[in-house]
């Protein structure tokens, strides 16, 4: 498993270079360290690829020479420059020969206005005009060495009409030359020809994309007016199709890896449940509950035909052993619990024997499938009665309704006093109180129960347990210290005020109260000698259902010790 996920960052790492290698090939390079960055709409040949830059306007490419020198050539010649220094911002590059006569090569510049790159001309610069040859001694002013000819800057004393008459061996040439004193005194010298040629080029509709974050992987046309850009769609359509595949990869690898640990952990967490209830099961091998096996289990239930509902544990079915007796089979979900739920409730059904507890008859475990199999309840559970209908009628008399909460009391007095050991429900609620034939109660589900030695007081639990609007304050927060049987006491009574109350307590709002917490409501038409909203027939009845909201408001704020009190 080490040895796959090692592997599996590898393939991530990998494959997140794939994805931004599409970023990091467009990045400024250099020829060396202290040369000038390259960026669009320039790129820089066997470094960078075409689509970093104007590719496809001639003078945008440069290459690095043998020296590690940035060289530009220059469009539409033979002309190789050095380059300097790039400014984005201002749009210009500065040139430099690197024979040191960059007047040598003027006559085969080729830079129009309408050219992808021209002169940089701003306010700081003057232009000179250079002749091949001047006939006039008088107005020469210095020899260029590398060319071993005289010159004469155009100063604002020369104009062009002076001029004509001068034979030339070339066309005049205009070039962008700073301003220095040395112009105007005459003293030129080698190191004055040694200057930068400066040129620029057009403001790109691209260059704002870039400025926005956006790659330049562009096809760049040009007319006599401006230079415009269309983004090039097959490039960036075979990124995106490479990044999504690159994506969709890590996604699967990632969905694998989480598997594959998922099903060792898993068998392991299986295998180890299955040993603990194994050896629980030894421990407890003179049990009065039969063991059925799986095969049993889809024989009695029919294929699982019946569904009768769905606990917190897994689902219900119904039933018939071979003698014909209806059970109800719930089977345990093996990805719920460790195990627990079912040691919790075999070990304490087996040991209960009482008319108010729905009686154990059998359990399944075979490898990792486990399930309980019930006395079956024809009736279902008392939540089904004791809500009125809408004409606040309701389907169990209050003297039934009292008889049965007589009984659940002695059943959950029975589970606290009368096993060897005290058995804690934890999960006292209309809902796991059963009806048999003759409307009898029996508790049900004891997957939260927990069992302790009579000569404690009280327990410790690390978890809350039980259902929200039964659970006792001590039993919700760890931090209230220890819980003892009162915990069961509270559940039994905040299920005594449903059952008077004729609705569920988790009701955010009760009608025509303002009330939020059910008990307050119940308090407060008692104390003011309300009527609750319940349908009575007689002030018998009505004494029935104010002696069983005493009794739960009693109960659930702890007044009484023990719950038959």
């Amino acid at each position: 498993m080490i040895i796959f996920l090692f592997f599996y960052a590898i393939f991530v790492a990998n494959a997140a270079e794939v994805i931004r290698s599409v970023e990091v090939k467009c990045m400024t390079r250099r020829c060396s360290r202290g040369g000038p960055a390259v960026g669009y709409p320039f790129w820089l040949r066997d470094r960078q690829p075409e689509c970093c830059g104007a590719r496809e306007i001639p003078g945008f490419e440069l290459f690095c020479d043998d020296k590690k020198k940035t060289v530009l050539r220059l469009p539409n010649s033979i002309v190789n420059l050095s380059v300097r220094h790039i400014d984005y911002q201002a749009h210009r590059i500065d040139l430099y020969d690197p024979d040191h006569c960059v007047l040598n090569k003027l006559p085969y510049l080729n830079l129009s206005d309408s050219a992808p790159l021209r002169l940089f001309n701003p306010q700081s610069l003057m232009e000179v005009v250079l002749f091949s040859r001047l006939t006039d001694k008088g107005l020469e002013k210095n020899i260029v060495p590398c060319l071993s000819i005289k010159v004469i800057p155009a100063v604002d004393q020369l104009n062009t009409t002076f001029l004509v008459g001068y034979s030339r061996i070339s066309d005049v040439t205009r070039i962008p030359m700073k301003l220095h004193d040395n112009i105007y005194d005459g003293r030129l010298g080698s190191e004055d020809m040694d200057y930068e040629i400066q040129l620029s080029w057009h403001h790109l509709v691209c260059h704002n994309q870039r400025e926005q974050g956006q790659r330049c992987s562009l096809n760049f046309q040009i007319n006599q007016e401006e230079t415009y850009c269309n983004l090039d769609s097959t490039h960036r359509d075979g990124t995106k199709k490479r990044a999504a595949v690159v994506v969709l990869m890590v996604v699967f690898i990632a969905i694998f890896a989480v598997g594959i640990y998922y099903l060792f952990y898993h068998s392991d967490k299986v295998k180890e449940n299955q040993e603990k209830i194994e050896r629980f099961l030894e421990n407890y091998r003179n049990l009065k509950p039969s063991r059925f096996s799986y095969s049993d289990i889809k024989r009695m239930t029919n294929q699982f035909r019946e569904k009768l509902g769905l606990g917190g544990y897994g689902p219900v079915f119904k039933g018939r052993l071979a003698n014909d007796v209806l059970v109800a089979v719930k089977l345990l979900d093996n990805f719920k619990g460790n195990g627990e739920e079912f040691i919790n409730e075999v070990g304490a059904m087996a040991r209960i024997h009482h008319v108010n507890v729905v009686r154990l008859v059998g359990f399944c475990a075979e490898g990792n499938k486990r399930a309980l199999v019930y006395e079956y309840m024809p009736n279902d559970s008392i939540e089904k009665f004791i809500f009125a209908t809408k004409n606040g009628n309701r389907f169990l008399s209050w003297e039934k309704l009292y008889d049965i909460a007589l009984a659940i009391a002695k059943g959950i007095e029975y589970l606290h006093q009368g096993c060897e050991q005290q058995i804690l429900h934890f999960d006292i609620k209309p809902h796991n109180i059963l009806l048999d034939n003759s409307f009898i109660p029996q508790i049900s589900d004891f997957g939260l129960a927990k069992l302790f030695s009579k000569e404690q007081s009280v327990v410790s639990v690390t978890t809350a347990r039980g259902t929200i609007g039964f659970i006792a304050p001590e039993v919700l927060s760890g931090n209230f210290g220890n819980v003892s049987h009162k915990s069961d006491v509270y559940s039994y009574g905040m299920m005594l005020l449903e059952i008077v109350g004729g609705r569920k307590i988790t009701d955010d709002l009760m009608e025509n109260t303002g009330q939020v917490y059910f008990p307050v409501w119940v308090y407060n038409c008692l104390d003011r000698g309300e009527e609750m909203g319940i349908s009575v027939d007689n002030e018998g009845h009505a004494k029935t259902a104010r002696r069983l909201a005493i009794v739960g408001l009693w109960s659930s704020n702890g007044i009484q010790q023990t719950v038959l009190q």
